[in-house]
């Protein structure tokens, strides 16, 4: 069955940085887009990025120039790493794979990780 487990996830200084890993099973995971999306403390899911098939990428504006999203299709697995950290991108970060080759804030998804949190504070 499908599996997608998130790591990395921690404590960080405004300012830092983290590497967010999701390990892939179950799929062809180089057949089919994959995404991050975050949820802040008493706030509803949000999409932060996605990446195609091809490789290319997008993001949310919230997180653009600071975050970089990219997959190892030999590993099975999506990275995203944040820079730049701000105290707003405290939340339950979960990986999610797309049910095509198109990303972005409004494509379906039909399978999520479990999530890994992050928190941003000095």
């Amino acid at each position: 069955q499908v599996q997608l487990v998130e790591s990395g996830g921690g404590l960080a200084q405004p300012g830092g940085s983290l590497r967010l890993s999701c390990a892939a099973s179950g799929f062809t995971f180089s057949n089919y887009a994959m995404s991050w999306a975050r949820q802040a403390p008493g706030k509803g899911l949000e999409w932060v990025s996605g990446i195609r098939v091809d490789g290319s990428d997008a993001y949310a504006d919230s997180v653009k120039g600071r975050f970089t999203i990219s997959r190892d299709n030999a590993k099975n697995t999506l990275y995203l790493q944040m820079n730049s950290l701000k105290p707003e991108d405290t939340g339950l970060y979960y990986c999610a794979k797309e049910l095509s080759v198109r990303t972005g804030p409004q494509t379906p998804r039909d399978y999520w990780g479990q999530g890994t949190q992050v928190t941003v504070s000095s």
